[in-house]
């Protein structure tokens, strides 16, 4: 799992992560990009993150994919990220197509259904949060 301050260099990330497995012998390898769309007039989204439980959230993630001979990665941003660029990335290495795109397509609605990420709005240089489209954690708040 790697974080990013501001908006992604996917070329980069995805170079590096297709050297780091060169030698691996896994045949799949499927990317996966989420760009900031322009809409509701906003100039970008914006990014917390609480690290300890996106960590531990991840490597469970790699054991399940171990588990099944293959390998997860992902990238995300913190803080402003401007409408049409990247603020999370991800992949999947496998040995096999089909483990790959399955595993692809659940981690990738896993981290948005339940990674620790609140975004906000940013329009006119204003931070607004976006509840709607944060993640709630369980728990969380001092009233239920």
């Amino acid at each position: 799992m790697e974080l990013y301050h501001g908006a992604l260099d996917t070329k980069e990330i995805f170079g590096r992560w297709l050297d780091e497995e060169s030698q691996s012998n896994y045949g799949a390898y499927i990317p996966f990009v989420g760009t900031i769309r322009a809409e509701d007039g906003i100039e970008a989204l914006s990014f917390d993150i609480y690290e300890p439980i996106l960590q531990q959230w991840f490597d469970d993630w790699q054991e399940k994919a171990q588990a099944l001979g293959a390998k997860v990665k992902m990238a995300h941003a913190i803080g402003d990220v401007p409408v049409h660029s990247s603020s999370y990335i991800s992949a999947v290495f496998s040995s096999k197509r089909k483990v790959a795109l399955v595993l692809i397509e659940t981690f990738v609605e896993d981290f948005k259904a339940n990674a620790p990420i609140w975004k906000y709005d940013v329009k006119e240089g204003q931070r607004i949060y976006a509840e709607e489209r944060s993640t709630p954690m369980t728990g969380a708040g001092l009233f239920q």
